[in-house]
């Protein structure tokens, strides 16, 4: 954690020598609070963050060429800059609450008249004004949305589509977001839409507990890593009220920094019980890293946490509330001496 942010942590080896694009949002620049962020937990990343002009058709023009000078690696944008963000085709980028309905916002949100800049512009200029005409400019934009040019392939119309197009970009959106809501619209067309705890303008534990999980996905994908794997008998993450067992999540958070986590429940549990528990406190990290099974013996990986062993596992076997390991702080010292191996 830095010294100034008990949340904040630096992460130098994450997107290490990469490039990532930071698409703002309405009325804000390039110097937001969200840059500051990504340039402190990514210090060994190159991070662009243009001041996004006023007029959306100008913006497109912006960051396209941005994307064909700088190539980056990652682009990553929040609420009208997720929009943007969808429609920078052919990279992989996460579009955070993006308003994929722009148009629509600032009419339901009366954003129209004098505005004001929430952060300093490079060009000095403090405010904007918005007419029907401007809003208008947003909605033939937003109106653009899954709409990739021929050479880059159509998207499906379905919820499960598996073309490789589709895996280039991500959807995060918070649940307590009352300004905007397009997740059923981005599912509709992209399968990985994934809803955080956090609500419109991301803060720095939503940063850290839903951006971060994400970007590591997409950097490992694209550097073939292949981490440790660690299962988790869900048994071992609640006590006895069903509330998260004490340093629980303290423990998640640290082991995916360093391996691939999966979460195990027998078959005959209620999978939605099971996936909303974890929704409701693993969050971003259990999407679509749960696994039900009533033959734990037969996952193949590197560590198993649970409270039963299992005989002939194939995987080292961490017995949950043995002597050993009485408590999640326990495998949060084993887990720090090993260093990742």
């Amino acid at each position: 954690m830095t010294p100034e942010n008990p949340y904040v942590k630096q992460f130098p080896d994450l997107l290490q020598g990469k490039t990532l694009l930071y698409c703002h949002g309405f009325a804000s620049s390039g110097q937001s609070g969200t840059v500051a962020r990504l340039r402190t937990v990514f210090p060994n990343t190159r991070i662009l963050a243009p001041d996004l002009p006023v007029h959306p058709a100008e913006a497109m023009t912006l960051l396209r060429t941005l994307c064909r000078q700088e190539q980056p690696d990652v682009i990553l944008g929040t609420s009208m800059g997720g929009m943007y963000c969808e429609q920078l085709y052919g990279y992989d980028r996460i579009c955070v609450n993006p308003a994929l309905e722009m148009g629509e916002t600032m009419r339901q949100h009366g954003m129209t008249g004098t505005q004001q800049f929430q952060n300093p512009r490079q060009d000095g200029i403090q405010e904007f004004y918005v007419d029907k005409q401007l809003i208008k400019e947003y909605k033939e934009q937003s109106e653009q949305r899954f709409t990739p040019p021929a050479s880059e392939g159509a998207i499906s119309t379905s919820s499960e589509s598996t073309s490789p197009f589709s895996k280039q970009v991500w959807g995060l959106f918070g649940d307590h977001d009352t300004t905007v809501d397009t997740y059923d619209l981005f599912r509709a067309h992209y399968p990985q839409a994934i809803r955080f705890h956090g609500e419109h303008r991301m803060d720095d534990r939503s940063f850290m507990h839903s951006v971060v999980p994400v970007l590591r996905w997409i950097d490992d994908a694209q550097e073939h890593r292949q981490r440790p794997i660690v299962y988790i008998g869900v048994e071992t993450l609640a006590d006895a009220y069903q509330h998260p067992a004490p340093s629980m999540q303290k423990a998640v958070r640290l082991l995916i920094e360093r391996y691939q986590v999966y979460f195990v429940a027998d078959d005959s549990r209620p999978h939605a019980d099971v996936q909303q528990w974890l929704y409701d406190h693993v969050n971003v990290p259990a999407w679509h890293h749960v696994v039900f099974t009533e033959r734990r013996d037969l996952l193949y990986g590197d560590y198993l946490i649970a409270k039963v062993q299992e005989a002939d596992a194939m995987a080292t076997f961490l017995h949950f509330g043995s002597d050993q390991f009485k408590s999640w702080d326990d495998l949060i010292d084993y887990f720090l001496l090993l260093g990742g191996q």
